[in-house]
């Protein structure tokens, strides 16, 4: 089955469930979910191949041009396929459910998942930097519908606004980076570019500009605070955007990377200190925060830090343990947001001061939600203990300061995870003195078993540690291996009494203690609050940019046809002139004219347009100004262009006349008053100078070329064949003719407004006529008019 064909049918079939909707909302839900479900069967069905060679796609769109929509399955690749539409599938079929048949917000939420779930499924597949970058922009426009939803709370709109303009600001930058990437290599290809790196100083500004794309994506530091601002967007929309696929985008695009650059200190360096940071204070915000939904979103920018140190390190046990905790995030942090959701939907609130004894009244769901912490905590038989077991074993096997460094700091993240994680079942469902019991009704089973599903699915993954193992394996083999330590290693639940089991029970029994101590660090935290935030920064950038944005708007737009010109030049000058002067050349065989003739009818060009801004009177300036055009149509003539003498000859005639019919409503003469010098000697200036750049533009760019004009030669040799004598009527005829069609089409529309605007004001005349009749006179009339 080709990789395309399912992406293409998530995007169709998203376009045709509000059809759906509009009869049975929750069918709507349910339709979505079928194609993330046969997506899964799909991948697992071709899990041997992806372990193995890999499965590669590829649809040609624009051969000539080496375009292409390139995709591969292999080990990385199944995961996220499990992630993506496996999890898709789960919270489709909930959110069934969770919406109800009145919600006004099903409708299009239905197909914007699904529309969502078919480009995620399109960007971790990718084979080609570009077919990956346009379904990484894709998932942030469908990220900005879903977290916006109907747009009508202001919450939402912010919220929403926000991810997008962080996310695509990243995304621009990740553009030139995989421009500079890809040209550099000789290939946009992946799969290529991993097997055999190129270098330079163009790759090394390419890395950094792709890491502040993948940064932005995955919420590190500082540009987290997006993260916990979308949990505004319904909860479903949370549990599978923000925690289980696309925040996992940039995590997924360092993973695909670092086997052919992790060894570059401007690959990890960044990496491993923002990822590091992201994880602490991730952790720590965590632990302070009394919504549900904010305490798992700075849950999971923190695991998001972790993620990206494992993946950004280069080490085969690292990059196993990343596979490891990448599958595991998603089997634990998103059925903790369906529960999540499942308590706003029959308590009415999130607020952990509000609930109390919930673990009573919901023992099922409290069963679920500990199997579900307590592998994101990493306790044993559950796969997120597999995977942190193996983080702890990465750094700490070949001892060394920065991997100690970096060991110790994972631990105290780690510790703040079992501390957030016990805050999450204590604030949800733990009995509260001084709180009375929290009424709840008994949610229904559509929202109960995709819960059950996804967390058991972490305790049977945990305990059948090999599967996970071929996974990391596969991937982990394209890291060398140091040592016979990362050559031999396993994923497993018990590989003796060692330091990393001696950190993991430290993590435990630290976060245990941090929980119980939760008051004192509450305040803490309150003490070390201060003004400067991310978040706060973020508003600051925005606001000064708006400042800014009025401010040079203020100055620009001033209602002023001459202003609005100088600009113009003013930049032209900057920019063009700029790379004129800094790498032009002139012609070494450049005549000052070919015939003689040119210099009479340069010289009317020159005479006229001195003379235009002498003159006083309307009409005068309107043939001065169709004498500079017949002129320049008189040097076509000599340079052998007959048509497009024609066309400029046809066009100044028409010009003419239009400024004759205008100039019968015009005063005579001209009645501004002349501007002072001081005004018009920086304009004689400027305009002076442009018209200088241009001629030695046109003159530059006229000896610029330096290889033979291969497309002009066969549009020449092409010509006769279109039963053309004239190369540029075949051009505009035959060879161009949709552009010819489009300018004609431009054309028709500007006379229809025209004529629209004519038989107006004739409307409008005989409109006054009929006002002023018997009273009025027609010098009465024409002031009424005009």
């Amino acid at each position: 089955m080709c990789v395309l064909g399912l992406v293409v049918a998530h995007l169709v079939m998203a376009a045709v469930l509000p059809a759906v909707s509009a009869r049975n909302r929750r069918a709507a839900f349910g339709v979505a979910a079928v194609l993330p479900a046969v997506t899964l069967a799909w991948a697992l069905g071709n899990a041997g191949q992806a372990l193995g060679p890999g499965l590669d796609s590829t649809t040609s769109w624009a051969p000539e041009l080496g375009l292409a929509f390139d995709f591969r399955l292999d080990a990385l690749g199944l995961v996220m396929v499990v992630l993506v539409s496996g999890l898709g599938a789960l919270i489709l079929a909930y959110s069934a459910w969770y919406f109800g048949r009145r919600s006004r917000d099903a409708t299009r939420t239905a197909a914007l998942l699904l529309f969502f779930a078919g480009v995620m499924l399109g960007l971790v597949l990718a084979d080609d930097l570009l077919t990956l970058y346009v379904f990484w922009e894709l998932t942030s426009i469908a990220s900005f519908l879903l977290v916006g939803q109907s747009g009508e709370h202001r919450a939402n709109r912010r919220a929403a606004l926000q991810a997008l303009l962080v996310t695509v600001f990243g995304g621009l930058a990740m553009l030139l980076g995989i421009v500079l990437l890809g040209t550099a290599a000789g290939t946009y290809r992946i799969s290529e570019i991993v097997t055999d790196p190129p270098t330079g100083s163009a790759v090394t500004a390419a890395l950094v500009l792709i890491l502040l794309g993948a940064l932005t994506k995955s919420a590190q530091l500082p540009f987290h605070p997006w993260l916990p601002a979308a949990m505004a967007a319904p909860t479903p929309v949370s549990a599978y955007l923000h925690a289980a696929s696309m925040v996992k985008a940039g995590v997924f695009l360092v993973a695909r990377l670092s086997p052919a650059f992790a060894e570059r200190a401007v690959w990890w360096v960044p990496i491993v200190a923002l990822g590091l940071g992201t994880m602490l204070v991730g952790g720590w915000r965590a632990l302070h925060e009394t919504d549900l939904k904010r305490l798992l979103a700075f849950g999971t920018v923190s695991q998001l830090g972790f993620l990206m140190v494992l993946f950004g390190t280069g080490g085969r046990i690292a990059a196993m343990a990343g596979l490891a905790l990448l599958l595991g995030h998603g089997l634990f942090k998103a059925p903790l947001f369906l529960v999540v959701g499942i308590v706003d939907k029959v308590t009415g609130t999130r607020d952990v001061g509000k609930l109390s004894g919930l673990g009573r009244r919901l023992p099922s769901l409290v069963v679920a939600s500990v199997l579900a912490a307590a592998s994101m905590a990493g306790l044993p038989l559950l796969l997120g203990f597999l995977g942190k077991e193996a983080a702890f074993e990465a750094f700490l096997h070949d001892g060394g300061v920065r991997n100690w460094l970096v060991a110790l700091t994972l631990l105290a993240g780690s510790t703040f995870t079992v501390a957030y994680s016990a805050r999450f079942l204590w604030g949800a469902f733990a009995t509260k003195p001084g709180l009375p019991a929290t009424e709840a009704d008994q949610p229904s089973r559509g929202l109960t078993v995709p819960v059950w599903i996804t967390a058991l699915s972490g305790l049977v993954l945990g305990t059948l540690a090999p599967i996970v193992d071929g996974l990391a394996r596969r991937y982990g083999a394209a890291y060398p291996a140091q040592d016979a330590v990362e050559r031999d290693y396993h994923l497993a639940l018990w590989h003796g009494l060692n330091l990393p089991m001696l950190f993991s029970a430290a993590a435990v029994g630290l976060g245990v203690l941090a929980h119980l101590r939760r008051d004192a660090l509450t305040a803490l935290h309150r003490r070390l609050s201060h003004p400067v935030s991310a978040q706060r920064g973020y508003e600051l950038v925005v606001a000064g940019l708006e400042r800014f944005a009025v401010r040079v708007t203020g100055r620009l737009q001033v209602g002023s046809l001459p202003a609005y010109l100088g600009f113009i030049l003013l930049t032209v000058l900057a920019l063009p002139g700029g790379a004129l002067l800094a790498g032009g050349s002139w012609p070494a065989d450049q005549a000052a004219f070919h015939t003689a003739i040119q210099l009479p009818l340069g010289l009317i060009v020159v005479i006229a347009a001195l003379a235009l801004v002498r003159v006083h009177r309307r009409f005068t300036a309107v043939l001065l100004v169709g004498a500079i055009g017949y002129g320049i149509g008189g040097l076509f003539i000599v340079d052998g262009a007959p048509d497009l003498a024609l066309a400029q000859f046809l066009v100044e005639t028409l010009t003419l006349v239009a400024f004759v019919f205008v100039l019968r409503r015009l005063p005579a003469h001209f009645t501004e008053k002349r501007p002072p010098r001081r005004v018009i000697v920086p304009k004689a200036v400027l305009a002076t100078t442009a018209g200088i750049l241009f001629a030695v533009l046109g003159v530059v760019a006229s000896g610029a070329r330096t290889a033979p004009a291969t497309a002009s030669e066969e549009f020449a040799r092409l010509a006769p064949e279109a039963g053309a004598t004239n190369v540029v009527n075949a051009i505009l005829v035959d060879f161009r003719a949709l552009d010819t069609l489009g300018e004609i089409t431009v054309l028709l529309i500007a006379v229809a407004g025209t004529v629209s605007l004519v038989l107006a004001t004739r409307h409008d005349r005989r409109r006054g006529t009929q006002v002023t009749s018997g009273s009025g006179t027609p010098e009465h009339e024409e002031e009424l008019l005009g």
